[in-house]
């Protein structure tokens, strides 16, 4: 078996060596505990993520949820950038990528398994409905490991539904998840720059004229593929469809002069398209049927 100083200095080597832009992809500790990272693969697999599950939000917004920070093998990051507070909002959400060492990327690895993401930690049950809960996945050498923290922002840090040490665990966690949010300003060995996906998913429904607004929205032609595309819940009528190449691009131009309320016209049809931009590890509508 490697030793962790042998499965680091080969990461360092191999990631150095798989720098690509985003969105063009493009005896040590016990394996139970060991934050070396897994080595070999694409610079497109991820290593840690922070993201949202559930909450009393729409089931479109659940499907269509960008994780808060997606971080890759090759040292790209992957996340939320500032939202505007005007209403309505863009139709393409900002996400924004940079890069960061290698080192730095050991290092947060070592933070995440030392603050919980790890067989054992329970972070308990705060008296708090409807809030969603905070997932954080890491994979290392050890494998892929995911836990999850029911409001973890909004719960009282001393909620007393939760005992001494489910406190404390969640404190940990939450300290990570605040640290791996301020790669986006301190962290990047540049400025971060505009995410441009090689795909992008639409979560797709049929028009409903929105009531707070004084007149309907202008409309905006579809040019990607055929609407409504591949049912998603036929419960809650959604469905989806996938835009590559130069659909793609189209989908991206006409985006600017949409809004998150704009209706997107296809074949004399109106249809709500909420734009949901695939990241690295993503491939299709079939890794959005998953979220919950």
């Amino acid at each position: 078996m490697w030793t962790a100083a042998a499965a680091v200095t080969l990461f360092l080597l191999s990631a150095c060596a798989q720098q690509t832009a985003a969105g063009t992809p493009g005896p040590g500790p016990s394996p139970e505990t060991s934050s070396a990272p897994a080595t070999g693969g694409s610079g497109d697999a991820l290593v840690l993520r922070v993201s949202s599950a559930g909450g009393f939000v729409p089931p479109s917004a659940i499907v269509g949820r960008l994780p808060e920070t997606s971080v890759y093998a090759d040292g790209r990051v992957i996340f939320n950038g500032p939202v505007t507070l005007s209403y309505p909002g863009p139709a393409l959400p900002n996400l924004q990528w940079g890069t960061i060492s290698p080192a730095t990327l050991q290092q947060l690895l070592d933070k995440a398994v030392a603050a919980g993401v790890r067989p054992g930690i329970d972070f308990g049950q705060p008296g708090v409905a409807d809030a969603p809960t905070t997932e954080v996945t890491v994979v290392t050498a050890a494998g892929k490991r995911t836990v999850g923290a029911v409001a973890l922002r909004e719960a009282q840090p001393d909620d007393p539904q939760l005992t001494k040490a489910q406190q404390q665990a969640r404190t940990k966690l939450r300290a990570f998840v605040d640290e791996l949010g301020d790669l986006t300003t301190r962290l990047m060995t540049g400025e971060p720059q505009q995410y441009r996906p090689e795909i992008i998913a639409g979560i797709v429904q049929p028009y409903v004229e929105p009531e707070d607004q004084p007149g309907r929205p202008r409309a905006v032609p579809w040019p990607g593929p055929a609407l409504p595309g591949e049912p998603m819940n036929p419960d809650l009528k959604l469905s989806c469809v996938a835009a590559t190449g130069e659909q793609a691009d189209a989908v991206l131009a006409a985006a600017k002069d949409a809004t998150a309320i704009s209706p997107w016209v296809w074949a004399d049809k109106s249809w709500s398209v909420l734009l949901r931009p695939l990241l690295p590890d993503e491939t299709g509508c079939a890794d959005l049927k998953a979220a919950r």
